[in-house]
């Protein structure tokens, strides 16, 4: 994958560099906010090599990339002047409030989470070795080990406070100085002797609830979105000659005694009251909640909604010591994700598909799911389904059985440690039991719904009556749009391609460069560097020609477009005259792959034994 190619060309098609207002990215999405969304070209950017889908949700404009995310990330960073998810002016906001929320959430807790995965996976790890008797809680090493993976957890409110400052508009310096107030030694050592005496703490007559802070979530929220208030007024106010000092002064000085007062005891309150409602919810019915996430957290994890959650778990583990809803559901929903897959690629006689399936289903087990989603779940519609039902009743035995995760990390197996606590082996030993529900069921009801054309060319021959008869089914010829090779997608020397992530199709390597429509058709797009082609034929198929591999970057050197956007064009006609010898003279391949991208909507794709052919001859009979 070209990361440099693939960056300038999400840039240009999401309205450019001038309509991006900021931008983070996850494990396997670049999140933007966007000024207009209106200005993207999403169907550019979903028929992109390298993009496996685009979500436009919860406020934020998001393009799944995979496991390459962070080198695409950079990339985009190096060709633009914006900063990490910081904003490029002070634009109104007009998206709805739910919107604006979620993209609080997500933007705030996104950027830790390496951090908490880290502590939280060395918390696991720690606590196995324990089980296996390698180490014992008397020993330094326990001892340096646990407060290595303490540390993210103890100093939550310092990494919440820099990563709120980016979102709010706030100074992150002073954001992670009140984050220092709030943990700070000495206060620490009055909350214990006020609780140990019974006193009380005063600031100029003003009470001080004796509460800690460390480890908790929502207070320095709070106090870094009043910040972002305080700080600007704090500018106003300040003389020209000295607001170098006074600025920071009256900003810490006011933000400090309001967050110590009033804002970190309503935090603390605000985070006890979630607490005991989730108390209250595992007393009278416990298993709701992880049925629910198990169930639909795939939809969450579609419409990128997935981080609200994750807030709800790290708040459960500080104020609790552990979760009980959130993760264990995840966990549920997440294995049988990858289920669902592997399912797939068992019953797929296509060897793309077995292939795909069987990568993102193997990352799905182990707690990344958007590949096997995208590429498969969603794409085949039946392994979604399953994977809905088995992490419902995975979800809904992690429930019944009151498992609690301790440590956190991606929900997955690798991840199975964090459900050791309680000096027992208990919750382990349930979380592994629900997985596997969710495991069983999962695969077992993908293999059985799960069918692909090759399967259904086999039962056409074996049982004709088990079909629709092709005299009754409507069929669309499809012509090859250049003379040249067939050779199998599976074939083409370029992974996204290949792999089957964007549609069926085939790829021809053509003989000449006289490109020409293989359908009745409207154009539905001529990309700027003519390179591709989109089309919608009279029937509904949507098919995209992508001429040459990596040809974007020749930017549209080669080619020579003979029709337009909205263009309404027969079988035969002229698309493109394409310079093959420059293409091969720049080291690039000529093959060129044709993707049906809505071919689900269809029957079965018939692919004709022929191997070399000339333009306008039937290829395919598509059956719908």
């Amino acid at each position: 994958m070209n990361y440099k190619d693939l960056a300038q060309t999400i840039i240009e098609n999401i309205g450019g560099e001038e309509n991006i207002a900021s931008l983070t990215h996850c494990a396997t999405r670049l999140r933007f906010n966007l000024k207009d969304d209106s200005k993207t070209n999403e169907s550019l950017l979903k028929n992109t090599a390298g993009v496996a889908g685009v979500v436009n949700k919860g406020g934020q404009y998001q393009i799944i990339i995979g496991s390459d995310v962070g080198s695409v990330y950079k990339e985009v960073l190096a060709q633009t002047s914006i900063a990490t998810d910081s904003p490029k002016n002070d634009e109104p906001d007009n998206r709805g409030m739910v919107a604006k929320v979620i993209d609080t959430i997500t933007g705030i807790f996104t950027p830790i989470l390496p951090a908490i995965t880290a502590s939280g996976m060395l918390k696991a790890v720690l606590s196995l070795l324990v089980v296996l008797n390698w180490l014992t809680p008397e020993s330094q090493s326990y001892q340096i080990l646990n407060f290595m993976a303490d540390s993210a957890f103890y100093f939550l409110p310092i990494l919440l406070a820099a990563s709120a400052a980016v979102k709010f508009k706030a100074n992150m310096y002073l954001s992670m100085m009140v984050g220092g107030i709030l943990l700070h030694p000495n206060f620490i050592g009055m909350v214990e002797a006020v609780k140990e005496s019974g006193g009380a703490i005063r600031l100029f007559n003003l009470p001080i609830t004796a509460v800690s802070y460390s480890s908790s979530v929502i207070p320095i929220i709070l106090a870094v979105w009043f910040l972002s208030y305080v700080e600007p007024l704090a500018d106003k106010v300040s003389p020209k000659a000295v607001k170098f000092f006074t600025k920071p002064l009256i900003t810490i000085f006011i933000v400090g005694i309001v967050t110590l007062v009033v804002l970190g005891p309503l935090g603390y309150f605000i985070s006890e009251l979630i607490s005991s409602g989730i108390k209250a919810l595992e007393t009278f019915s416990p298993w709701i909640v992880p049925l629910l996430i198990g169930a639909f957290t795939p939809l969450f994890v579609a419409t990128g909604t997935h981080y609200g959650l994750v807030p709800i778990g790290i708040n459960n583990r500080m104020t609790s010591g552990y979760d009980s809803v959130i993760y264990p559901g995840m966990l549920a929903s997440n294995v049988s994700q990858g289920a669902a897959a592997i399912g797939v690629g068992l019953k797929s006689k296509d060897s793309t598909i077995k292939q795909l399936a069987f990568s993102s289903g193997l990352t799905a087990l182990f707690g990344i799911t958007e590949p096997a989603l995208y590429g498969v779940n969603l794409r085949f519609k039946t392994p979604l389904y399953a994977a809905m039902i088995g992490g419902g009743f995975g979800g809904l035995y992690a429930g019944i059985m009151r498992v609690k995760n301790f440590s956190g990390g991606s929900p997955g197996l690798l991840t199975l440690p964090s459900y050791i606590g309680d000096d027992t082996l208990y919750h382990l030993i349930h979380a592994a039991i629900g997985a596997a529900i969710s495991i069983v069921i999962t695969f077992i009801i993908s293999y059985i719904l799960y069918k692909d054309h090759t399967t259904e060319e086999k039962n056409e021959k074996n049982n004709p009556t088990t079909t629709i008869a092709k005299d009754t089914d409507t069929i669309l010829e499809f012509s090859a749009p250049v003379n040249g090779q067939v050779i199998p997608l599976a074939q083409v020397n370029d992974q996204a391609f290949a792999s089957g992530a964007m549609g069926e199709g085939l790829a021809i390597v053509p003989a000449d460069g006289s490109f020409v429509s293989p359908i009745n058709s409207t154009v539905e797009m001529v990309f700027e560097t003519k390179h591709a082609f989109g089309l919608r034929s009279e029937d509904g198929l949507e098919l995209l020609i992508h001429i040459g591999l990596d040809t974007v970057k020749l930017d549209g050197a080669p080619f020579e477009t003979l029709v337009k956007t909205g263009d309404t064009i027969q079988v035969g006609t002229p698309l493109v005259n394409v310079d093959l010898e420059q293409i091969k003279a720049a080291g690039l391949e000529t093959t060129t792959p044709i993707i049906f991208t809505n071919h689900t909507e269809f029957a079965r794709i018939e692919q004709l034994n022929k191997q070399q052919v000339t333009a306008g001859e039937t290829v395919l009979n598509i059956y719908k």
